[in-house]
């Protein structure tokens, strides 16, 4: 069995303007001092990266593995988040999504999927310079307004919709498949791959493409009231990616899943620091082992009432605590002798 490394920190929700967070310098020595010894680095936020850059120069990606490692770091992933998100766009979000692509491909959704495409590629051969395997992002989506079937969905609209979401991505695995990297689809309402059944769908599209792989992260399967210990038991040849990150889902007489449209704070179902949240980190981690998930734990924070740097600081500590050093070795493998053939024969009953 394989040991989990971490505790790792994704930067994107704490990059910004201001001084330790607007450099990768001052940002790692940051995260070091909370405990990390991990980060999962935004691709799209040129103050901490430059992502044409990586793909470019191996003295680049050397320089930045070797900024984090003065304080102890390492890179777990990159991520693409925002690009993939616009690998595929249906039009009612067009202008939502707009401001997340390049200036010169706004207002042109085949410029922006197109731009998208092309830096889903650079982050695979960035990722093969920094000696990553595995990389975080979201599918997009295509078929999103259509996730409930009312009005009732014409046939075939699904199929199309998934078979036009494997077209768009499958020049992109195989770049990754050439650079020897992971994609990590985080399942995430919104984009169309959103839980199991969505990717299985999507997996069949593409030809079961080796590089389609999953960014586990339990707190959009509470949000939906999915079974994410079970998850693992059926996707865990898949999960190549997993954030930490805590949810609490409390509905009542009125509002559910769908959360009437209320802001975070007053939905059934929101996002919480980790250890606020109704997830059973224990026994994830238990289970991740189990099945020897061999990459990062990694701090995704995102909560509605708590502060993010105290967030960032309890959460290096929390994964520290939930990560299990497995055995090396059967806890009743104490007496290690050998057994004869014949002795095993004979406990059974059975002749030579």
């Amino acid at each position: 069995m394989k040991t989990l490394l971490g505790p790792g920190l994704f930067l994107a929700q704490f990059s910004g303007d201001d001084t330790p967070f607007n450099s990768l310098r001052d940002i790692a020595a940051w995260a070091a001092s909370l405990g990390y010894c991990g980060v999962q680095i935004p691709t799209w936020d040129g103050r901490l990266f430059d992502l044409a850059c990586a793909a470019e120069s191996q003295g680049y990606c050397d320089d930045v593995v070797g900024v984090l490692a003065e304080y102890g770091l390492r890179p777990t992933e990159l991520s693409t988040h925002l690009q993939g998100q616009l690998v595929a766009v249906h039009p009612a979000y067009d202008s939502l999504f707009d401001p997340f692509a390049s200036a010169s491909t706004r207002g042109d959704p085949a410029a922006r999927s197109a731009w998208a495409t092309d830096q889903l590629k650079l982050a695979a051969r960035a990722s093969a310079r920094l000696g990553l395997t595995a990389h975080a992002t979201f599918s997009g989506a295509l078929i999103w307004p259509y996730i409930y079937p009312w009005p009732q969905r014409p046939k075939g609209l699904v199929e199309e919709g998934f078979s036009e979401l494997a077209r768009r991505w499958r020049p992109i695995l195989d770049a990754f498949d050439e650079s020897g990297v992971d994609v990590c689809y985080e399942l995430h309402p919104g984009e169309d791959l959103c839980d199991g059944l969505t990717f299985e769908r999507f997996l069949a599209a593409v030809g079961r493409h080796p590089r389609a792989n999953i960014l586990y992260d339990p707190s959009h399967f509470v949000l939906q009231q999915l079974d994410y210990l079970q998850f693992i038991d059926i996707y865990h040849e898949r999960i190549r990616a997993f954030h930490v990150k805590d949810a609490e889902f409390r509905p009542d007489g009125r509002q559910g899943v769908y959360g009437g449209f209320a802001g975070w704070m007053d939905r059934a179902g929101r996002f919480r620091s980790l250890g606020d949240g109704q997830v059973d980190f224990g026994a994830i981690f238990s289970k991740l082992a189990q099945y020897d998930f061999e990459g990062w734990a990694v701090l995704e924070w995102e909560c509605c009432l708590k502060d993010a740097e105290t967030g960032a600081r309890e959460g290096a500590d929390f994964i520290r605590r939930h990560i299990i050093q497995v055995a090396e070795r059967a806890f009743d493998d104490f007496a290690g002798a050998q057994v004869d053939p014949a002795v095993l024969r004979g406990m059974l009953g059975l002749a030579l």
